[in-house]
């Protein structure tokens, strides 16, 4: 009977060292699995999420029916340093974290400004540009600063950076939130709003279509710095994209880029003055 239990004891042993090996071997299995940059390395493609309404950072090219812009060649430049297919996908501007993080996308790359909320669901990698929220106003109403603004309704797309920046910096100025920018304008130019919000490289469009109806005010919101968008808890393919950005920093890629569709000669003419920033670089100018 002793020789039994013992025997017993002995073979409930191995099987818990057994299943703890096995258990080992199953989280390893796990942590590499959850490599995204090992994925995406084995898939030779990265599933880059932009937008498709937003020029000139992406929007549909009316000839050949292609997204592109600024952010979409960022993402193409990124993928080739990473040696892999960029395949883009659009998404809308509040759809752009949710899809992130459910694995829809490998990356963001769309107009993605940074604010600490938002960190607290994904990471950043390096800030490579940063532009001025701005609100456009009917230039025959005369409003020259946002106090003009107080009391009034502004539109901006929802989950934008500007409603953010509106509701947290200038709480007087009503917030109307819209699908997309041109359901904003639409209702701008339809008198139901007194002013829209976007970063002044997407607002320049709407204030072309005006032909001198409307105008910035000059006072900007915020200045917002621009990032791409990574799932939480992915250091490798963080670092490697950090890496491709100091890289195409170093070569000049990133200026031939922001003066292919923001430069002198182009509609927007604005000078790219913010160089590759890190997110704590970043962290301490918005203090």
């Amino acid at each position: 009977m002793v020789r039994n239990a013992t025997s017993s004891i002995l073979q409930s042993k191995k099987a818990g060292m057994l299943a703890a090996l096995m258990l080992g071997l199953l989280g390893t299995a796990g942590t590499a699995s959850a490599n995204q940059l090992a994925d995406i390395k084995a898939r030779g493609e990265m599933v880059c999420g932009t937008l498709s309404t937003t020029e000139p950072v992406g929007f549909t090219d009316p000839k050949t029916l292609k997204v592109v812009g600024f952010d979409v060649d960022v993402c193409q430049a990124l993928a080739d340093q990473l040696g892999v297919k960029m395949v883009q996908k659009s998404l809308s501007v509040e759809a752009r974290i949710p899809e992130l993080q459910i694995g829809r996308v490998d990356i963001l790359s769309a107009a993605l400004g940074y604010t600490a909320e938002r960190e607290k669901q994904i990471d950043f990698s390096s800030s490579h540009f940063q532009v001025p929220l701005k609100v456009l106003v009917p230039t025959a109403a005369g409003y020259k600063t946002l106090a003009d603004l107080a009391g009034k309704r502004v539109g901006m797309t929802s989950g934008s950076t500007s409603e953010y920046w509106l509701r947290k910096s200038f709480p007087d100025i009503g917030v109307v939130t819209y699908h997309d920018s041109p359901s904003a304008f639409l209702a701008l130019q339809q008198r139901k709003i007194s002013g829209q919000a976007f970063s002044q490289t997407a607002g320049v469009r709407y204030l072309q279509a005006g032909k001198g109806a409307y105008t910035f005010i000059d006072q900007a919101i915020a200045w917002e710095p621009n990032a791409l968008g990574i799932r939480k808890n992915e250091p490798e393919f963080l670092a490697a994209v950090n890496g491709a950005l100091e890289k195409l920093e170093q070569d000049g890629k990133l200026d031939a880029i922001w003066n292919k569709w923001l430069g002198a000669d182009t509609v927007y003419k604005i000078k790219r003055e913010h160089k590759l920033e890190s997110i704590a670089q970043v962290k301490q100018s918005l203090q």
